[in-house]
């Protein structure tokens, strides 16, 4: 007898409001982890998120990116600063 092929499932998508996405990049940008969002709000990956984020930005114009850059360059000098205090615990 011939084997029948195996069907996979048809892959359904949700589809996020404007609202719902601006407030999960919200709460990512009030300091939630990315991972914590997605498991709150049931997306599928942070890469989802992230992109939201940066789709929001660029739709925000210049001051948003420089917002968002200088944003970054904090959150950098802050796990500097928590390492060097990490070090410093352990002398």
């Amino acid at each position: 007898m011939p084997r029948k092929p195996k069907v996979k499932p048809a892959v359904t998508h949700r589809l996020f409001s404007q609202e719902f996405k601006q407030e999960a990049v919200q709460m990512l940008l009030d300091g939630h982890t990315a991972s914590s969002i997605v498991e709150r709000l049931k997306i599928s990956g942070t890469n989802i998120l992230y992109r939201w984020k940066k789709e929001q930005i660029a739709s925000s114009g210049p001051i948003a990116n420089a917002m968002d850059s200088k944003l970054r360059g904090h959150a950098n000098e802050v796990r500097r600063v928590e390492r060097e205090r990490d070090i410093l615990k352990k002398l």
